[in-house]
């Protein structure tokens, strides 16, 4: 599209205002990284006003400041909605800077007011003990980033812009975080965004130049080649270059008059005269130096413009008196005593070009979405249920019965519009396909007759890059709407690092009081590791949980529902949570239905239990075996030990207890959800032995209760790496979690038993060889397994 008319040029006067804001911002970053007292100038700068520990990133935070006080102009000449979000990594200074500026950040801190004491503090916490970080965070107003890692922004910028129509969403990209993958992948969102229904995103490639210690690949390529890619992304790109502030403030302004003219005139042909047409989107190309306005030398090697300044380009101010020198002429070069008056607030011309209330970028309530959170409407499980009319009666596939719930859920938001499935390009492949019945999955590029369920404003959204499916979701709930996360088992590890920030996020905003919850991040993970049978070692992996388990208690949860029903109140209960990592592991083949809803209700809310039905328990004694199992597959396969116990050894007191909720095996000290000794001695017994089967590794359970009691007489049973591809009830023989070896499991560990029982117990090794033999000669299973019920 080309340009509906040029934007009209800068004044003298509106030029002056943006350079007076930039250098304001500019100050401040700089007073942040250095200075812990005299914030004003008051006096020549002494060593002692210097901070002992100099910390943060100047490097990035001109351009920073530069987009910030632009985006503030146009938002408040248009009255446009906005959210920025700031991929330069530790770009923190800058960030809090503008926020200081425009008063979003001492409304959220009052004793960092807009005073020449709140100057001072606002210095001195950056990068301080019992401050704030040097990146942007949940501290910082206005962020839903967490800039410590690189590689999210533009998909986060993406996830936030889905739904909400009357949002533009910036995001600034550093030149170094455009070579890692996951940015790479992002520039195909634009793929994904439909201009009736979503907001806009504004990419502003920021290329400086560098990286910590070396050139960026962006930075280095020859103009016409930049084009060409950014072009083949699907975008019209927009050039700012030059060092020469006034230069660049004019030629900013003309860009960003330019796109938010395109943007809205691309939307208004969507919107109003039905152009399906997929836009080629703006962005900005932003070439300045790397440490814009800084030292241009230092020690007689070049610092301006290189990678010298990406962090803090005078080292040895405290000691060197030249440093401390160069410091102050530095500083002094914004001239501050034109930006601030004598108690140190902005002077007017700074803040000519802010916004007022919500729409300062600090202040925006797409920032802390839990100001726009509403309730999720979940149907009542009652409607999709499975009757249950004894245990292991009939099967049913857990996912496909979840996707019936989740179609009313999206359903039931199709005016609102807050609720997104995301996933790899598995929603049929993991058994959600009766969500296509509600909507499509979200398309804007090329169709053909054979697609199918492809539609512009679809709220299912599939592409083949898990960090986009991360990014996407998590900046939809980080402004305030709802959605789960659906992926097969084995590659959810692709998202470890994704995973790991967003929980520290959760973390630190539950204790911002400012901060409200937001909607808890759910995975689905299935087509699990005991039914990659036909997909091989290569799908076999269920170590997420672990990883999963690591992190802060208060905000991590795992559940291994057995069944349908189960599966259906952990996802009710997930789906109406707040600031939770949610992950919830389910098989999407038929499993047998165990628990009525009801008894699925209670079963979940307990999170572990014992199954009397299944035991062999008369009430007048302990056990004598505990048969433990969390996972589907080892539920059944502990199931069928206890029925191969109860017609061999029937004198034997078995228990059966089921765990949903894996952090129930912890002590309540180490998790909210965690089991009391005398809850779990209760359970589990104090001497008796557990044989437990477990869906992962095995020594994730003696890692949680390695502390109870009876731990020396707990045996897991779990995945060990053996896989391959085989049958399914090879692949539990092969882990030695099948019901047989359980069942030896017992002989061997109930005092006495193993002299009495020998016969069983060769008995099951038999048909564990004869297994070995039969799948060799058949390719499918025994017989005896394959038509397995439960008869007890």
């Amino acid at each position: 599209m080309s340009d509906t008319h040029t934007p009209p040029a800068l004044s003298d006067q509106e030029l002056a205002a943006l350079d007076a804001h930039w250098r304001a911002a500019n100050y401040l970053a700089v007073g942040q990284i250095y200075l812990m007292a005299n914030p004003l100038l008051t006096r020549p700068l002494t060593p002692e006003d210097i901070k002992p520990r100099l910390l943060g990133h100047w490097g990035t935070s001109p351009g920073l400041n530069l987009v910030h006080t632009h985006l503030n102009r146009v938002v408040k000449d248009r009255g446009i909605e906005a959210l920025c979000v700031w991929g330069p990594g530790h770009g923190g200074p800058a960030v809090l800077a503008n926020a200081w500026l425009e008063g979003s950040y001492s409304e959220t801190y009052p004793d960092v007011p807009r005073t020449t004491e709140g100057m001072g503090r606002l210095f001195r916490q950056f990068s301080f003990p019992g401050g704030v970080p040097s990146h942007v965070a949940p501290e910082t107003p206005g962020s839903i980033h967490e800039g410590g890692e690189l590689g999210y922004a533009l998909t986060h910028a993406y996830g936030a812009a889905f739904d909400h129509p009357g949002l533009l969403v910036t995001c600034v990209i550093g030149d170094g975080e455009a070579e890692t993958g996951p940015l790479a992948a992002s520039w195909h969102s634009d793929k994904f965004l439909d201009p009736v229904h979503d907001g806009a995103v504004l990419p502003v490639l920021h290329l400086n130049g560098y990286k910590i210690a070396n050139p960026t690949v962006l930075a280095r390529l020859p103009e016409e080649e930049l084009d060409q890619l950014l072009r083949g992304y699907g975008h019209d790109p927009l050039y700012v270059t030059g060092d020469d502030p006034a230069t660049v403030h004019r030629a900013m302004a003309a860009a960003m008059d330019t796109a938010v003219e395109r943007i809205t005139a691309y939307q208004r042909a969507a919107r109003e005269d039905g152009v399906t047409d997929r836009p080629r989107w703006p962005m900005i190309v932003l070439r300045t130096p790397k440490g814009w306005t800084g030292p241009k030398e230092v020690d007689g090697l070049p610092v301006e413009g290189t990678w010298r300044s990406h962090q803090v380009p005078l080292s040895g101010v405290r000691d060197n008196p030249d440093h401390l020198r160069q410091l102050e002429g530095w500083l002094r070069s914004y001239r501050p005593e034109e930006l601030f008056d004598a108690d140190g607030r902005p002077t007017e011309q700074v803040l000519a070009c802010v916004p007022e209330g919500t729409a300062r970028l600090g202040s925006t309530p797409y920032a802390n979405g839990g100001l726009l959170l509403r309730d999720l409407p979940v149907p009542p499980l009652e409607d999709h249920a499975v009757r249950v009319d004894r245990p292991g009666s009939a099967s049913h596939s857990p996912t496909q019965v979840l996707g019936g719930l989740l179609e009313g859920v999206m359903a039931a938001t199709a005016e609102r519009r807050d609720f997104r499935v995301v996933g790899p390009d598995e929603t049929a492949s993991n058994r959600l396909q009766a969500l296509y019945r509600a909507t499509g999955k979200a398309w804007q590029a090329q169709t053909l007759p054979t697609d199918e369920h492809l539609a512009r404003d679809g709220r299912v959204m599939e592409v083949l890059s898990e960090h986009l499916c991360q990014g996407w979701l998590e900046g939809y709930l980080l402004t305030g709407r709802h959605g789960l996360f659906s992926s097969y088992e084995a590659f959810a590890h692709i998202v470890d690092s994704m995973v790991n920030q967003h929980i520290k996020w959760l973390r630190t905003s539950r204790r911002l009081p400012w901060r409200l919850p937001i909607a808890s991040l759910n995975y689905l993970l299935t087509s699990h590791v005991w039914r990659q049978d036909h997909n091989g070692f290569s799908h076999q992996d269920p170590g997420f949980v672990d990883h999963i388990l690591n992190k802060s208690p208060e905000v991590v949860r795992v559940y291994l529902p057995p069944d349908a029903n189960t599966l259906l109140s952990v996802a009710d209960h997930a789906l109406r949570s707040r600031d939770y990592v949610n992950v919830i592991v389910a098989g999407k083949q038929p499993t047998f239905d165990w628990l009525t809803l009801e008894e699925a209700r209670a079963h979940c809310a307990r999170g572990a239990g014992a199954w009397e039905w299944a035991g062999t328990e008369d009430g007048s004694r302990e056990p004598d075996v505990v048969l433990g199992c969390a996972g589907d597959v080892p539920t059944q396969e502990v199931l069928a030990a206890a029925d191969l116990l109860r017609r061999h050894l029937p004198e034997l007191a078995v228990r059966v207890v089921n765990v949903v909720d894996i952090a129930r095996m912890l002590p309540h000290g180490e998790h909210p959800h965690g089991m009391p000794d005398s809850e779990y001695d209760a359970l589990f017994t104090r001497d008796k032995p557990v044989i437990f089967a477990y869906h992962g590794y095995p020594w994730l359970i003696h890692r949680l209760a390695y502390r109870r009691a009876g731990h020396a007489n707990l045996h897991v049973r779990g995945y060990k790496e053996e896989g391959t591809t085989t049958t399914p009830f090879d692949m539990v023989v092969r882990n030695d979690l099948d019901r047989y070896r359980l069942v030896m499991d017992v002989i061997d560990r109930v005092p006495g038993l193993g002299v009495r029982a020998v016969a069983v117990r060769q008995a099951m090794a038999d048909v564990r060889t004869r297994h070995h033999a039969w799948i060799r000669e058949h390719g499918v299973d025994l017989p005896e397994v394959e038509e397995w019920s439960w008869s007890g």
